[in-house]
């Protein structure tokens, strides 16, 4: 239990169901569709999309989602792979023939197929209760009607003004006279609410056919986007069995690729070698081995991961406890590592993870993301969609398996994590914050098996990531901490911004107790009942 006479949160304890997102009203509206009678996938859908309207730089109906789910706490788990396609019309050579050799992040080529809606649908046919008529109905009411801006999604409104004042369907939906919203100001997205409306209609068709997807592809084509009507309407998610590694006699579980899950499994994989329990979980030593086996296994995926559609992705390879030996034999205790790969791959962090457990254990762990703050600032105003710039995760380099191409899947940041003991649920998870999300997983994952923390003290828990060659280390890493790793030859430098967010909820089977935690760096909340 945390020292109550310091600031935090306590965990939330509930019996019936429970729900942490990053936001609030999301939570609430979580919790509303789960006394209605509703599941944890209904809960969660219905809450992702009032974030879609609430958290617009970072999610929406132009991005792309994942999802773990397991019915009843027991059993397989499903696995969910909502992310798009690159047009058919997007190759490599004709990028470089264009002498283009990296995609630029605010441009039409970036823009991949939206995934997320499909994705909706389908989960809510296979697994919920509600249609999507019903869930949408709290989205659609916060968009027609307002809702007051939170601080923190305020300061990330303001992340990429450059982007959005670049395109004018962008700056007439999320600015106004090209300023953004003040804390507490009420908001209004009425062409997102006809949207979503359309979409509660008609189902998927709503938004992959018909009125939306015209204004869509006229908005992608007027700036040479290659995307057309079949880009759209062939889109569909794709059920996979997620990838199972093993940590301290617990089981995690990630979306395979070509999300990026595997990098934190091969993390833990690694640190697995070392007894962690008896170091200090803010001290040198235990972030010294955190940032080495971040790098060695980032370096496994810039080097492999990309959709297994495409490209031959050497899973069991990877995920291999021999693998992991051969890697933690190159991390010295008394100094850091030389250079390694550069980290590449995505960059940016503007997501949005929540997760819900209802009455009958049905356990979510749910992602949405646009990747960039607003994606790629390229806005639909007719819709109130701004598009995803998931293509900026792919690299224009014929031969690597993570190569641009046609009606491929770009390498993901977002990763839904799930952590089981004897083949149940015991931990829906997860952890914001573009590339660093791998890093995030493990911390939490190390800091409830290795260090006995409660699920709000594992995501208050200072962080540290490596990143352009640097650990970067937040205000509440000790100074002491920060020395030692020089000292170990790291370079170290403070950070801008928190690493991300995070949620997550634990069950308790022995009691019949639903333990929830939200991350104090966003504006969210974790509420049961």
């Amino acid at each position: 239990m945390r020292d109550i006479q310091f600031p935090g949160r306590s965990v939330v304890h509930a019996v019936n169901g429970a729900a942490a997102t990053s936001n609030p009203l999301s939570t609430l509206t979580a919790i509303d569709i789960l006394r209605a009678g509703g599941n944890a996938v209904d809960a969660a859908v219905a809450a992702c999309a009032v974030q879609c309207v609430i958290e617009p730089m970072s999610t929406g109906i132009g991005g792309d989602c994942f999802m773990l789910y397991q019915a009843g706490g027991d059993g397989p788990v499903a696995g969910i792979n909502g992310s798009g396609w690159a047009p058919a019309g997007l190759t490599a050579e004709s990028l470089l023939e264009r002498g283009i050799g990296q995609i630029d992040p605010d441009s039409a080529e970036s823009v991949t197929v939206p995934g997320a809606v499909d994705a909706w649908c389908a989960m809510l046919d296979a697994h919920g209760t509600m249609g999507i008529d019903r869930v949408l109905q709290p989205a659609i009411a916060c968009a027609e009607n307002g809702f007051a801006v939170g601080e923190v999604t305020q300061r990330l409104w303001t992340g990429r003004l450059d982007g959005l004042r670049g395109n004018a369907a962008a700056s007439a939906l999320y600015l106004k006279d090209g300023a953004p919203p003040r804390t507490g100001d009420i908001w209004r997205s009425p062409a997102l609410a006809q949207t979503l409306r359309t979409i509660a209609e008609k189902g998927r068709d709503g938004f992959y056919a018909g009125p939306v997807l015209e204004h869509m592809l006229a908005a992608l084509q007027a700036i040479g986007g290659t995307h057309t009507e079949e880009d759209f309407a062939l889109q569909r998610c794709e059920p996979v069995a997620p990838l199972e590694s093993g940590y301290r006699g617990r089981t995690v579980l990630e979306i395979p690729p070509n999300g990026g899950g595997i990098t934190a499994q091969i993390m833990l994989n690694i640190l697995e070698g070392f007894d962690l329990s008896g170091l200090d979980p803010v001290g040198t030593e235990r972030l010294h081995l955190e940032m080495e086996a971040q790098r060695l296994a980032y370096a496994q995926r810039n080097a492999f991961v990309a959709d297994m559609r495409h490209s031959d992705v050497p899973v069991d390879r990877l995920l291999s406890k021999e693998f992991a030996a051969d890697l933690r034999s190159r991390i010295r205790r008394d100094r850091a590592m030389g250079a390694l790969p550069p980290a590449g791959g995505p960059q940016h962090k503007d997501t949005v993870y929540l997760t819900v457990v209802d009455r009958d254990l049905n356990c979510v762990s749910f992602i949405n993301s646009v990747f960039w703050s607003f994606g790629s600032c390229i806005g639909s105003e007719e819709t109130g969609v701004v598009f995803q710039n998931r293509g900026g995760g792919f690299v224009v380099e014929p031969g690597h398996p993570n190569c641009v191409g046609p009606r491929k899947r770009p390498l993901h940041t977002i990763i839904p994590g799930m952590v089981l003991n004897g083949g149940r649920c015991e931990l829906a998870f997860g952890v914001m914050g573009g590339p660093y999300q791998p890093v995030g997983q493990t911390h939490v994952v190390t800091n409830l098996l290795d260090f006995g923390m409660d699920i709000q003290q594992a995501i208050d828990c200072p962080r540290v990531f490596h990143d352009s060659g640097a650990i970067v280390a937040e205000t509440g890493v000790p100074e002491t901490a920060v020395a030692g790793l020089r000292t170990l030859g790291h370079s170290v430098v403070p950070a801008e911004s928190p690493h991300g967010g995070g949620q997550g909820i634990l069950i308790d089977r022995a009691r019949g107790v639903l333990s929830a935690g939200s991350d104090p760096r966003r504006d969210g909340c974790a509420l049961g009942y």
